[in-house]
């Protein structure tokens, strides 16, 4: 299922985060009175009135270092621009907030400026409005040349429900479009791994290429090549061949541009600096992959930095795995794109991952798993009720799907959830896929 994408722009400071946490009604990304300041997360999934769609905090990505600091707005008009930009190539929609205690700056101007030019619904937010005097201030906002202002207070939710109102009621339908036979990989990673040394590396390895294909980014073009007589297309998200024509900054506002990409993609390449290992940034993207169900391949670059002995490679995996523990599934290659290292090891193995994902396993061995897994570890009891496993199988879906029908799912604890997961994976592989696990009562049946 594909959701529709409502990014939050803004300049710094105007409340983007705690509006980002009244909508997916969580305080996951931390807000703070000082500009730039790093958020724990930057997409969210939002459900109203029926509607699912995800939220995207552009501002939890780095802003320039200086674009918060008197007598430097060129920096910050390049920032806010690049921003912007980015939020009307990828966004289904977009929320642009301003704050009615500073009134409107230049910063605004710029953003409204570029915003003006798109043809995707842009819903003029106007923040911090806790009284009716800020509310009637907000008629200034009417000169940004976007229509009339939304007034809300983002803090205690005055007109979140009125927003939310108008953005569902012009966003498109969710989409579920029937698995491509030509495998998709998507290079996603934060700035700075090597995603465009990787591409080039992947493409200099395999030079039978089809053609080029025009992708939903900006940026970007997809790459269809024949690799050992399969074809496959990889989603290059870093911009590779329009370099020249990439806004300064614009790198650091790429959330949205991976998020689509991998959405398209089967398999999600996740590039990592050897150098500098995981970072909180890795774990965002990861994040995404995981949310969206998709493969992935974990491609360590820039080994050839690293110093090594006969245990480094071993160390290395095991901080990874404990870093991004929730995809632990997941592959790990160690390349030098830069020396096309292992380069054809990417392309093998997530080639791999697809094929964990047309796996099917037989019911009646399922059922022989299940069985001899409580035998060695049976549930833990609440009180005297004891979950009893009833029937299992593997049912269609994306990503692999099994169900288990027991005596009462709400004795299903997720440490036992685990456990069968990992079960499965010991006997079956399911190699670079996320699993899941439905638990229903006979009655639901």
């Amino acid at each position: 299922m594909t959701k529709p994408i409502v990014a939050i722009v803004g300049r710094p400071n105007v409340g983007k985060s705690t509006l980002f946490n009244r909508l997916i009604e969580e305080r996951l990304a931390i807000v703070s009175d000082t500009a730039g300041t790093t958020r724990d997360r930057l997409y969210g999934d939002v459900e109203f009135a029926g509607r699912e769609f995800i939220v995207v905090d552009t501002g939890g990505l780095a802003l320039d270092d200086r674009a918060d600091l008197p007598g430097t707005p060129a920096a910050m008009l390049a920032g806010v621009r690049a921003q912007a930009q980015i939020a009307m190539d990828e966004a289904d929609a977009i929320v642009f907030i301003t704050d009615v205690e500073q009134g409107a700056t230049p910063s605004d101007f710029e953003i409204a400026k570029v915003l003006r030019q798109t043809s995707k619904p842009v819903y003029l937010v106007v923040n911090k409005a806790d009284n009716e005097t800020r509310a009637q201030d907000a008629v200034e906002f009417f000169k940004l040349g976007l229509g009339e202002p939304t007034v809300i207070s983002a803090l205690h939710g005055v007109g979140v429900g009125d927003l939310l109102d108008a953005i569902i009621t012009h966003l498109p339908p969710e989409t579920t479009e029937p698995p491509s036979e030509i495998p998709h990989l998507a290079i996603v990673g934060r700035p700075n791994v090597g995603k465009s040394s990787l591409l080039n590396a992947i493409l200099g390895e395999e030079r039978a290429m089809v053609s080029d294909i025009p992708g939903t980014t900006r940026d970007a073009l997809d790459t269809e090549l024949i690799w050992e007589n399969q074809k496959i297309v990889l989603i290059d998200t870093a911009g590779l061949r329009k370099r020249g024509h990439i806004e300064p900054g614009i790198e650091k506002y790429s959330a949205l541009r991976a998020i689509r990409a991998i959405q398209r993609a089967n398999v999600a390449l996740l590039v990592i600096d050897a150098d500098a290992g995981v970072l909180a940034q890795d774990q965002h993207v990861a994040q995404s992959i995981l949310a969206e169900g998709k493969g992935v391949v974990i491609v360590v670059n820039k080994w050839d930095l690293i110093e090594k002995d006969a245990r480094t490679t071993e160390e290395f995996t095991v901080k990874i795995r404990s870093a991004l523990d929730f995809i632990a599934y997941a592959p790990v290659v160690f390349v030098s794109a830069k020396t096309h290292q292992r380069v054809r090891q990417v392309i093998e193995r997530a080639l791999q991952v697809c094929e964990s994902f047309r796996l099917r396993v037989q019911t009646s061995e399922l059922n022989e798993l299940v069985r001899e897994a409580t035998r060695k570890h049976a549930p833990v009891s609440k009180g005297k009720r004891a979950l009893k496993f009833l029937y299992a199988t593997q049912v269609e879906g994306t990503p692999p799907t099994f169900v288990f029908f027991v005596n009462d799912k709400r004795l299903v604890h997720f440490t036992y959830e685990r456990y069968l997961e990992n079960q499965i994976r010991d006997k079956w592989g399911f190699e670079g896929a996320p699993l899941r696990l439905i638990f229903r009562n006979r009655r639901d049946t």
